[in-house]
């Protein structure tokens, strides 16, 4: 059975590599991949009632992370819709490159932070399209996003999902992961930073804006209030975890909820032909369907891994056959290229004791390293990549070629500085 499932998965993810060679979107084979690795497991499952629970159980967890990725779609349209990232785009002057694509990777890095690194995600991509019209840069600095958006995830307790899950789990205290992550974190986006620099050239070209039809029924008000509305909502999605200890997709269901009624209120004297536009109604018909269906395909194979006990299975080789923690850890974020990396905290939160390795032990931090900046290297390892992949329709394959490496490169890079920074100062 395992050997069966292993086998769809791979296949599954080959299929998805090569989407443009083979003409199957890979949302189609995302969904089939799922379902299949699960019919498998109940196939061949003595107690199918408890396989159907697991099911549930996963499925739980999953539509929170779609809720989360769909109300956020959902709130930057309605920004988009209203001009608002003009209030940023404007004040973005520069045509240069190499400054245009620093200014876009620290903004992404400490906005990261802040929100998370798909929420961050969703943002610039979006940003990137009103600044660049050639589609090969843009591309390009899409690809930078999300290992910036991913490195500065990392750093912070709120900034992504792993480092969450360590933070309230006790294995890491949020000041602490934040003094010790933030340069290697850093480091993991400068180094390819300045190597994509010297070799980027020339300035870019932004797109043609035609005249705005919108302004005889939109105003500067208008606009700068959906877009504050909507950005201090998504701003206090954490706030509103840590008051609550609701899951992230509340937070963000609770902000468009606000929005919703604040184009209600502003809008409401104006005729429904002038205001169908700048409707959430408008809004929900224009996010990435196709790219929520993959997302949902892609974390459904994997909890079928993880409810056949494959990815505690690895965890625990690694263990014992490795053994070294300078060697398991980071081999942990290379998975989390290809397989989810809440799946794989979990085992090894399960895996390592706190009683041996207690809160913010050398262990937990750098294993929220890891896991955090891992995911970039491919583009489906992470939740920012796959809203980037989605949303910019950026080939598997391309992003292999183009940025894997670099995020390898930065990946390291900050993997050894942590060490190096351990060793010297805190050993």
């Amino acid at each position: 059975m395992n050997i069966i499932i292993i086998s769809i998965f791979i296949l599954g993810y080959c299929a998805i590599a090569f989407e443009h060679s083979i003409k199957i979107n890979k949302s189609a084979t995302a969904l089939l991949t799922g379902v299949l690795c699960w019919a498998v497991y109940i196939i061949f499952s003595s107690n199918k009632i408890f396989v159907s629970e697991q099911l549930t159980e996963h499925l739980g967890e999953l539509s929170g992370i779609l809720f989360f990725l769909m109300g956020a779609m959902t709130i930057v349209e309605l920004i988009d819709a209203h001009d608002g990232f003009d209030i940023i785009t404007s004040r973005i002057i520069t045509t240069n490159k190499r400054k245009l694509l620093w200014i876009i990777c620290m903004i992404t890095f400490f906005l990261s932070s802040v929100l998370d690194n798909l929420t961050t995600a969703i943002v610039m991509v979006s940003l990137l399209r009103k600044l660049i019209d050639d589609k090969e840069s843009r591309l390009l600095f899409a690809g930078m996003v999300i290992i910036a958006a991913n490195a500065g995830g990392a750093w912070s307790p709120i900034g992504d999902v792993t480092t969450t899950m360590l933070w309230i789990g006790g294995q890491i205290t949020a000041l602490n992961i934040m003094v010790k992550l933030i340069m290697p974190s850093l480091v993991c986006l400068i180094v390819p930073l300045i190597i994509v620099s010297i070799r980027l050239k020339g300035n870019i070209s932004k797109p043609f804006l035609t005249p705005n039809k919108k302004g005889k029924i939109l105003t500067i008000r208008e606009r700068n209030i959906i877009f504050f509305t909507g950005i201090g909502g998504l701003i206090f999605v954490p706030v509103f975890k840590t008051i609550t200890h609701l899951p992230p997709f509340m937070g963000v269901l609770f902000a468009l909820g606000i929005l919703w009624v604040v184009t209600e209120v502003i809008h409401r004297q104006k005729d429904d032909d002038d205001k169908e536009g700048f409707s959430v109604v408008h809004a929900l018909q224009k996010i990435d369907v196709p790219s929520i269906l993959f997302f949902l395909g892609i974390l459904i194979a994997i909890s079928a891994l993880q409810s056949t006990g494959q990815l505690a299975a690895v965890s625990q080789m690694m263990n014992e056959k490795i053994g070294r923690l300078n060697i398991i850890v980071p081999t942990i974020g290379l998975l989390s290229a290809i397989i989810d990396n809440v799946p794989l905290i979990a085992a090894s939160m399960g895996m390592y004791d706190l009683y041996i390795h207690p809160s913010d032990s050398y262990i937990w931090e750098f294993l929220a390293y890891c896991a955090g900046t891992g995911g970039s290297i491919l583009i489906i390892g992470s939740a920012a990549g796959v809203a980037a992949m989605g949303m910019e329709k950026i080939d598997f394959i391309w992003y292999f070629k183009k940025i894997t490496w670099l995020a390898a490169v930065g990946y390291f890079a900050g993997a050894l500085y942590y060490v190096v920074q351990e060793y010297l100062f805190y050993s």
